[in-house]
């Protein structure tokens, strides 16, 4: 039988996030087992020697070996989908010389996330978004980001409700993973009976992208979102998920029914089959005390979809204050799920080239 997939390949697979879009790769229904592209010392490893995360690596990925390739191996290789899981820096030349060949390029990065030719995508938020990339020359892929992991579930949280309190300004305070610095990330003597809150450029993304993921496309450009988020971002010793804070001024008073019900009907992407997508995006949890990272950071179903919902919970309002907490998978929904969301719902749209020139 003919395998119709998509050929893959994971950039910095020997990483955290990496491995992330290993397991979310390893029997995807429409990209084929992806190629592991290592970096440094992981060439010639297999993926199970090298693999740090507490879920066992996918049986059929485990023995493969993380090879050393360059953006010509992999074209030559027939890769006509790359998922980039490399520190920021090293992914921008490569990313952009991949595309350049034709491949598309799905980017947990940072480098290309503010570039006004590129999406900076989440899909039940921004999804016309996409259309940004649609000018560039025949011959090359696609690129795509996805946004900083923090970023994530604030603004899936956000989406259902800008037009609804038409905010003035929204505060944020996060409490975030341990992995959200990578692996093998902060050392333990500095976390442990510890709180930091100082996380490098993190208040600036969270703020960027939002404005960006949440401003209004015109044509090929985005009009920023009118309303300042101010963020203040601390590292907490939780291993994965991060926890915000956020309190949304308002200028419209609509009643607390109105607003959990906003939240309720959210679901933007039912309907269109991706296999990654959860339903509801967002899900909204009655109990006092939560959400927390150690329940609640794998919610979303389908199961494939599981690490891909944000949680909302501990609902105030009080004209003109809304308070809650958002809880989101970092390494999952705001990183590798949400890379792989994007190609999946960009597949879907026909925003893939179907061949290279």
């Amino acid at each position: 039988m003919t395998d119709d997939r998509l050929p893959t390949a994971i950039l910095g697979a020997s990483g955290y996030i990496g491995q992330h879009f290993a397991r979310l790769l390893a029997d995807h229904p429409q990209f084929a087992p992806p190629l592991l592209v290592g970096t440094g010392r992981s060439h010639g490893q297999r993926l199970g020697d090298v693999w740090v995360l507490a879920e066992p690596p996918p049986a059929s990925l485990e023995p493969v070996r993380l090879v050393a390739s360059t953006p010509a191996g992999l074209v030559r290789a027939g890769v006509r989908v790359a998922f980039s899981a490399l520190p920021s820096g090293t992914a921008g030349p490569l990313e952009s010389e991949l595309v350049r060949r034709g491949v598309s390029v799905f980017s947990n990065a940072s480098d290309h996330r503010l570039d006004p030719q590129v999406p900076l995508l989440v899909p039940e938020v921004n999804a016309d978004h996409l259309a940004i990339a649609r000018t560039a020359r025949a011959g090359r892929g696609l690129l795509v980001t996805n946004p900083n992991c923090s970023t994530t579930g604030l603004v899936l949280a956000l989406a259902p409700l800008v037009g609804l309190l038409r905010p003035r300004v929204v505060h944020v305070t996060t409490f975030q993973s341990l992995s959200g610095a990578g692996y093998p990330g902060v050392p333990s003597l500095a976390i442990a009976d510890n709180v930091v809150p100082y996380i490098p450029a993190e208040e600036e993304k969270m703020a960027r992208e939002s404005a960006r993921i949440l401003g209004r496309r015109r044509g090929t450009t985005v009009a920023e979102a009118p309303f300042p988020v101010l963020a203040s971002c601390a590292r907490v010793a939780t291993r994965e998920g991060h926890l915000e804070s956020v309190v949304v001024e308002a200028t419209r008073s609509p009643t607390h029914a109105k607003i959990t019900e906003a939240w309720a009907r959210f679901d933007p992407l039912a309907g269109l089959g991706l296999p990654t997508a959860p339903h509801p995006p967002v899900e909204l949890h009655g109990g006092s005390d939560r959400p927390q990272p150690l329940r609640d950071r794998w919610a979303g179903s389908p199961a494939r979809a599981r690490g891909m919902a944000a949680v909302v919970g501990r609902v105030r309002w009080e004209f003109p204050y809304l308070r809650f907490f958002v809880l989101s998978h970092n390494a999952v929904r705001g990183g590798a799920g949400g890379s792989v969301l994007n190609a999946e719902y960009a597949l879907a749209r026909g925003a893939i080239p179907s061949r290279r020139s």
